[in-house]
C-alpha cells in the first residue's frame, strides 16, 4: 500500500489534526505559509494528492481513489479523526472521504468547489503541458516560453512552474514534471466532469468561495445542502479560484474561526 507524501507542522500538539489538500496540478508547497501558521495551534498535514508533488504515480485516479488514499494515510499516521480541508480537486477528494468515511471526520472545509460535475475547462493548460518536449528543454525559461504560447495568465504559468524539477537517470539529468501528466490527461473527466457519489455528511461543513470565482454559484447552494445540510457557505473578499492565495488573511481568519482556534 502506498502512503501519499507530505510535510507536517505541529506535529508535537495534541489537538486533532487538520489535512490539507491541493487542486489540479498543483502539490503541498502551495500551501506552505498557510500550514505554517495554523501549525502553531494544531497539527497541520500538507498532502500530496496522487499524481501529483513528491506522491506516488498511479493509472488510477477517481474520487473514490482518493477518498481511499486518505483513509490510507491516517491510518499509517496513527490518526482516528481529523479536520480535512480540500481546494478544487483536493475538494472533490475530501467530500468524497466525508461521504465515505464519516467516522473519520471531525470538521471539513471545502475550498471554491461544489459536488458537481464540471465541463472540461483545462484543455488549453493540458494542451499546453503536452506540448514542452524535455529533450529540447535546457532551463526553466525555455519551459516557460513554450506554455507562454498557449496560457496568456502569468499567474498560472509560474503555478505549473512550480513543478518542474530536475529529474537524474544515470549521469544524465533532464527537466521533468512532478505531476502524472498522462494520468491526469486520460483521466481528466473521470475527476473533473463527475460528481462526487451521492451520499449525505451529517458532519459540521464549511464551504469557501472566492467572491470572483465562479466555481461555486448560486443555485449550487441547494445541491450542497442536499449531501452537507451542515454545510455553511462563505464568500472570501477580492479572491477568485486560488482563494488561499488571493486573499490568505481573510482566507485562515475563515478556517480558523470555523476550526474554533
Amino acid at each position: 500500500m502506498e502512503i501519499l507524501h507530505s510535510k507536517i507542522f505541529g506535529e508535537n500538539l495534541s489537538s486533532t489534526p487538520l489535512l490539507v489538500f491541493h487542486g489540479l496540478f498543483g502539490m503541498l508547497d502551495n500551501w506552505g505559509s498557510f500550514g505554517k501558521e495554523l501549525g502553531e495551534f494544531l497539527p497541520v498535514h500538507l498532502i500530496d494528492l496522487r499524481n501529483h508533488g513528491r506522491s506516488f504515480h498511479s493509472d488510477e485516479m477517481s474520487h473514490d481513489d482518493l477518498a481511499n488514499d486518505i483513509a490510507n494515510y491516517m491510518s499509517h499516521h496513527g490518526i482516528e479523526k481529523a479536520h480535512v480541508l480540500g481546494h478544487s480537486l483536493g475538494g472533490k477528494a475530501v467530500m468524497q472521504f466525508a461521504l465515505n468515511y464519516p467516522e473519520k471526520v471531525e470538521k471539513l472545509i471545502v475550498v471554491d468547489i461544489a459536488p458537481k460535475a464540471y465541463p472540461p475547462h483545462h484543455q488549453g493548460i493540458i494542451k499546453a503541458l503536452e506540448t514542452v518536449n524535455f529533450d529540447e528543454m535546457k532551463s526553466r525559461v525555455e519551459v516557460e516560453k513554450v506554455l507562454t504560447e498557449y496560457i496568456p495568465e502569468k499567474s498560472t504559468i509560474q503555478f505549473l512552474a512550480k513543478n518542474l524539477y530536475w529529474e537524474e537517470n544515470g549521469d544524465t539529468k533532464k527537466l521533468n514534471w512532478r505531476f502524472n501528466l498522462k494520468t491526469l490527461s486520460e483521466k481528466y473527466n473521470q475527476f473533473v466532469s463527475n460528481a462526487i457519489k451521492y451520499g449525505v455528511f451529517e458532519g459540521e461543513t464549511l464551504f469557501i468561495a472566492g467572491e470572483k470565482s465562479n466555481y461555486i454559484l448560486p443555485q449550487d447552494s441547494f445541491a450542497i445542502r442536499q449531501q452537507f445540510p451542515k454545510a455553511e457557505i462563505v464568500k472570501v473578499s477580492n479572491a477568485a479560484h486560488w482563494v488561499q492565495a488571493d486573499n490568505p488573511v481573510e482566507f485562515s481568519e475563515v478556517v480558523k474561526e470555523f476550526l474554533g482556534i
